[in-house]
């Protein structure tokens, strides 16, 4: 009997100007674990002049992660962080009671052609958490754990899993894991997972259960101890998840709570303009939608 649960299609959504495949949330599958919210980015080739350009927008409630895979990204924010995301990576940012960012091409790259292409996660803080004054933190590269299962590749974005530490701070116990196939490979990591599994197959193939699975794809497992499977070669997954909240989160816009007060106070404070602003970055915003009728 197969150990999949539920099988979730990428689905096409915008970000800005950009053209995305949205993951989480299904309609069937609200959350994994304590993550809430998967957007793949691209691959989109950005020619002369073109730019990502996500304005100032604000968050509550949660952390966004956001790890390239290709190009870069300049993150500025209302706690004066000003930098550029380059892949491999990871960028935590921590809402708590509330945060505003943009995501932008770096000036010094308009002018040049290339490939954008990356996750951006929104992972949901526990309710005692919620309202905690907001963080950024920015892991390089090499700070990320990784070790070889035979000829794949894996690294732990963040959690302790598989015998190693992500120094990326998690407010949750959960996991984030990439694997990277140069060959095939059999994998059996079910007694390391815990609370709730589902893996993202980025590139390639994937086989479960005598049943094979393809790129763009979510895979939610039943149990996550009997997570065993196999990668063909050249493949790219990630698998993600760990133990889900007790109360129900709701989403608006970029706003999660597990409080819709919250999330309505939040909204009348953007819709004010009374959020704290990004230094040098504070003459346009993205406006609450509105909605149409």
């Amino acid at each position: 009997m197969s150990n999949i649960q539920l099988i979730i299609e990428e689905r096409a959504s915008t970000i800005g100007n950009f053209l995305v495949g949205r993951l989480l949330p299904f309609r069937q599958k609200r959350m994994v674990g304590p993550f809430i919210f998967l957007d793949h980015m691209g691959p989109v080739a950005l020619k002369d002049r073109d730019r990502l350009d996500v304005l100032p927008h604000p968050h509550i409630g949660l952390s966004t992660l956001t790890y390239l895979l290709e190009g870069v990204i300049r993150h500025q924010d209302s706690l004066q962080n000003d930098l550029v995301i380059e892949p491999g990576a990871v960028n935590l940012m921590t809402a708590g009671k509330g945060i505003v960012h943009s995501e932008r091409t770096p000036l010094e790259m308009k002018n040049y052609s290339h490939v954008l292409h990356g996750l951006q996660i929104w992972i949901a803080l526990p309710t005692e958490l919620e309202d905690i004054e907001p963080s950024f933190q920015h892991t390089p590269k090499d700070e990320i754990p990784s070790k070889k299962i035979g000829d794949t590749l894996v690294r732990v974005i963040a959690g302790n899993v598989l015998g190693m530490k992500s120094p990326v701070k998690t407010y949750s116990p959960l996991f984030l894991i990439e694997m990277t196939s140069v060959s095939y490979c059999e994998i059996n990591i079910g007694n390391d997972l815990f609370g709730e599994v589902a893996m993202y197959i980025l590139k390639g193939k994937v086989e479960i259960d005598d049943i094979e699975f393809d790129a763009n794809q979510i895979l939610v497992a039943k149990n996550p101890k009997l997570c065993a499977f196999k990668m063909k070669e050249n493949s790219h997954i990630y698998i993600f998840g760990g133990d889900p909240f007790l109360e129900e989160r709701y989403i608006n816009w970029n706003f999660v709570s597990s409080s819709k007060n919250k999330i309505d106070e939040a909204i009348e404070l953007w819709k004010k303009q009374k959020f704290p602003i990004i230094p040098n970055d504070a003459e346009e915003f993205v406006p609450y939608p509105t909605l149409k009728h």
